[in-house]
């Protein structure tokens, strides 16, 4: 078998689909298959979304973008023919007699035109004066079929994954919305009634006062509550929980008695149920588009939520004669609303440090319902998007949320300015730790990074445990036995909180032994395992203390560059003095260490709690000295060489592993530090400084011949 890695995937998630290759398409169809699937059963399988529908209808929408495009490479599992996901194994499954599809999506005024322009054509119809539609709210729910023989309520199903879903009969009957039998005489021999289960806001408001009286999480919507009640178990739960149906449709009929969508809509009112009384027949696509806008405008005071408006076709032959395409049927489609906004006072900012040492700005906001949740905190993504937006403390700004995502400030209401706001003043220290916090200067183009981070990484709480992970990682010190898991565990004991803690670990060894999964071996070997770390190599040391920017490879170049841990310090306290220092000069001038990466090492060092943290490794360990090569007779040992131009002999990684095998040192720079420099065709600025300060310069053969000497 061979060893070789499977390359990595390439991504082109942001490539356009009509620039995409056969090969690139087919890898984009298995990555959204994957993604979608995975999406499908966070929001149908576990009523847990995490990603806002506009975001999952846009994967959607690429994916049947690139299937119209390459037909050829459609996927057996193709999101195009799978409606929501596999039902859940708590319930018994019921096989839908008519499946229960989803829906195609439209979002804006032109979309909904060309729906109906589609229709005309297919239909071929002469004027689009004979086509007719129902326009309702979209209800944010619970899709679910009800099963009546001869008028009494004998099934209660989820949708699923639209062939088959769950059995909740017992749940649903619990519901006063549905009738356990059918109102009226002649009933229907079979008739399965179909709608949304939902929750309003009135009723949310109040479960989640009781979840957080008893101790319990609250819910994140009314859809994910109604969803959950639903999914109970126990059906006593279920009846306390005050859910309530809209019908709207209807699945497997022994007749139906209506000839179109309103006149069957109605007899469902006549049954007994509910239904929405904003339903409307239009007679044109203006009237859809102008039903659509009066219902948007009454959104916010509906009291539950709705994100959209559906359209269908009236008459029902029509209906008949149009069919499906994929999952979806074509004589209907949901006009969805945009991301919800809202108006509110922003009371604060605050400043939160995430994993990776990120200073983030949160928006601390006077509540504020939007969609259906309540709304206190929305993000600000860094300081720079602050002073773009011209936020300020006390200012009426718009809070937009789509979905489950992170609410956030789209912008600032100038006009409410009092004059008391207060400008928001960046922080120059980690909140949670007190150590610098910077912004790292893009090498290139001279500009600051968007994102201010810590740089106390090895003693902020609010990045320790990451830390510790990335110190004892397979690429670090590589202890065996200690692992992610087991630092978490020994964090969480208070036994690990820094990098020496690891070596102080024995101390805890009797009680350890006392741990569930822990014995007399398994503590004896974790021990081991950490004194054989006593003498770590010095590149993965470096690589270690997870200084940002410092990969394994430039860990490995300054243990190289510097020999010693102790002579490693020593330069970068001393650059630490400014970058006209000789130390700062020296650090740069090395061959694959830029300013971004010099100005992130000296700035570790340069933290006093940094400095103490490695203090008290260092009593812990000696790391290893890098052996220095022979290189007695060699002509270039101790010296500085730079290499310029093409070089034809060799190849550059070549000619440096040669130039340092010498006794040489690569820089990536001439300084006045430069001994030789080695010009091949097409020198240039290099060449030219090297002359100005006097530097010897040789050609690509004259270095042949002295690296073969």
């Amino acid at each position: 078998m061979s060893g070789k890695k499977k390359p990595a995937p390439e991504d082109v998630s942001s490539v356009d689909v009509w620039d995409l290759t056969e090969d690139q398409a087919a890898a984009e169809l298995e990555r959204l298959a994957a993604e979608i699937a995975r999406h499908d059963t966070a929001y149908h399988g576990e009523d847990k979304p995490v990603i806002s529908d506009a975001a999952y209808d846009k994967l959607r929408k690429r994916n049947t973008q690139i299937e119209a495009r390459f037909p050829k490479l459609i996927r057996d599992d193709s999101p195009s023919g799978r409606v929501g996901s596999a039902p859940s194994e708590k319930f018994d499954k019921v096989k839908h007699a008519v499946p229960m599809l989803s829906l195609s999506n439209a979002f804006d005024d032109e979309d909904v035109r060309e729906f109906g322009l589609r229709i005309s054509r297919f239909l071929n119809l002469k004027s689009e004066e004979e086509l007719a539609f129902t326009a309702e709210p979209k209800i944010d729910g619970l899709s679910c079929s009800l099963r009546y023989e001869k008028g009494e309520l004998v099934m209660a199903a989820t949708r699923g994954d639209g062939q088959e879903g769950e059995n909740v009969t017992a749940n649903v009957r619990t519901i006063k919305d549905v009738p356990h039998r059918l109102k009226g005489k002649a009933l229907p021999d079979i008739f399965e009634v179909r709608g949304e289960i939902y929750m309003s806001h009135a009723a949310f408001s109040a479960l989640n006062a009781q979840q957080e009286e008893a101790g319990k999480d609250p819910f994140a919507n009314p859809r994910n509550a109604a969803a959950g009640s639903l999914r109970q178990l126990d059906p006593s739960i279920t009846a306390k929980r005050p859910l309530q149906f809209f019908a709207y449709a209807w699945g497997e009929v022994s007749e139906l008695g209506a000839a179109t969508q309103m006149d069957a809509v109605a007899r469902l009112g006549t049954f007994g149920f509910k239904i929405n009384p904003l339903m409307k027949r239009c007679a044109s696509i203006n009237e859809m588009i102008a039903h659509y806008h009066a219902i948007e405008e009454q959104r916010a005071d509906l009291g539950y939520d709705i994100d959209g408006v559906v359209y269908k076709v009236d008459r029902l032959d029509w209906q008949q004669r149009l069919g499906f395409v994929s999952r979806s049927p074509r004589w209907a489609t949901a006009h969805k609303f945009p991301a919800e906004q809202a108006i509110t006072r922003l009371n604060d900012i605050e400043i939160q440090v995430g994993r990776t040492g990120a200073l983030t700005p949160v928006a601390k906001l006077e509540p504020v319902t939007v969609g259906g949740v309540v709304v206190s905190n929305a993000t600000l993504h860094n300081e720079d998007e602050i002073a773009r937006k011209d936020i300020r403390i006390g200012d009426m700004v718009v809070v937009q949320r789509a979905g489950d995502v992170i609410p956030q400030v789209v912008r600032v209401l100038d006009d409410k300015r009092t004059g008391s706001e207060k400008a928001f003043e960046p922080l120059e220290t980690c909140p949670v730790c007190g150590s610098h916090a910077v912004r790292d200067v893009n090498e290139k183009t001279g500009k600051a990074d968007a994102v201010r981070r810590c740089t106390g990484g090895l003693i902020c709480e609010a990045q320790l445990v990451r830390r510790l992970k990335h110190f004892v990682g397979r690429t670090a010190l590589d202890i065996d036995g200690l692992g992610a898991k087991q630092v978490e565990a020994f964090h969480a004991f208070g036994w690990l909180k820094s990098p020496a803690d690891i070596y102080r670990i024995s101390a805890h060894a009797d009680e350890l032994k006392q741990k569930d999964g822990w014995g007399e071996t398994s503590v004896s070997n974790l021990l081991d395992a950490i004194e054989d770390r006593r003498q770590p190599d010095l590149g993965r040391l470096i690589f270690g203390l997870g200084i940002r920017h410092v990969g394994e490879t430039t860990g490995r170049l300054l243990a190289r560059s510097y020999g010693s841990f102790e002579a490693f310090r020593t330069a970068m306290e001393a650059a630490g003095e400014g970058a006209d220092s000789t130390a700062y000069q020296e650090l740069v001038a090395i061959d694959g260490i830029g300013s971004v990466v010099a100005d992130a090492v000296v700035e570790f060092f340069r933290e006093p709690h940094n400095r103490e943290v490695v203090d008290d490794l260092m009593s812990f360990v000696t790391p290893q000295t890098v052996e220095q090569a022979d290189t007695s007779g060699s002509p270039v040992a101790g010296k500085t060489l730079v290499f310029t131009g093409t070089l034809e002999k060799m190849t550059r990684a070549e000619a440096k592993a040669r130039a340092e095998a010498m006794g040489a040192k690569v820089a990536g720079s001439v300084s006045s530090k430069t001994d030789l420099l080695i010009a091949g065709p097409g020198a240039g600025s290099k060449l030219k400084k090297a002359e100005s300060l006097g530097v010897e310069v040789i050609d690509e053969d004259t270095w042949v011949e002295m690296a073969n000497s």
